[in-house]
């Protein structure tokens, strides 16, 4: 899964990388621990031209009376997204990418303490997670929100965690977005081992109020 992760990238250097053009709304940047609920940058393709824009991290099916009315839904599985009724019409037409520096996952120790880990890619890029939107409205009450889909973890990342945010390379953006025509499915797997690494960071981050570069630094585990 993916329950938290940085973002470094400033949106004018994102526009560029995924030659998109870019909302006036977008969020602030650098943010080293994201969270659920929160406005995210995340690049969708409308009408042929690419758009950098924010989404809430949460998806929200149609059928929600109001944000809090069933599971917060933050990840989508690769196993399932065509079947669930949540997300199945999204995976189908509305695919997005959502920008990341790196994400966290956790640990326990022997006395059950959680310890956090920081996943990047290893060459130093940006991450490009596979993600699906969904407009919600109730009333007066509307948001664009999204969610990150997560497929099982490849060799490497098993060892801190089963799950995986699904990561995608830039040649597999224009599939993932739609512009190529059909066959997305396709790219649903675990990145390579060798595509990303992970070290340990100071457990400041095990809460969501934590903020700061510090966040990201490597410790001695």
């Amino acid at each position: 899964m993916c329950g938290r992760f940085a973002v470094t990238l400033p949106p004018d250097a994102m526009a560029q990388l995924f030659a998109a053009l870019p909302a006036n709304d977008l969020p602030d940047v650098p943010n080293y621990n994201v969270c659920p609920t929160t406005q995210i940058a995340t690049v969708r393709n409308e009408e042929g031209q690419r758009r950098l824009a924010p989404m809430r991290w949460g998806f929200l099916p149609h059928w929600y009376k109001s944000p809090t009315d069933g599971p917060l839904l933050i990840n989508a599985r690769a196993e399932t997204i065509a079947e669930k009724p949540a997300f199945r019409a999204a995976c189908r037409e509305r695919r997005c990418l959502i920008p990341a520096t790196g994400f966290y996952e956790w640990t326990k120790d022997a006395e059950g303490k959680r310890l956090p880990w920081y996943i990047r890619r290893a060459d130093g890029g940006t991450l490009a997670f596979a993600g699906v939107w969904q407009d919600w409205a109730r009333g007066e009450e509307s948001a664009r929100t999204c969610a990150i889909v997560t497929t099982g973890a490849n060799d490497r990342m098993s060892a801190i965690h089963h799950r995986m945010p699904v990561v995608l390379e830039p040649e597999a953006w224009p599939l993932w977005l739609g512009e190529e025509g059909k066959g997305a499915a396709s790219l649903m797997d675990a990145a390579d081992d060798a595509v990303l690494e992970y070290y340990r960071v100071d457990p400041a981050v095990n809460s969501n109020r934590a903020s700061g570069a510090a966040l990201i630094e490597p410790i001695e585990s």
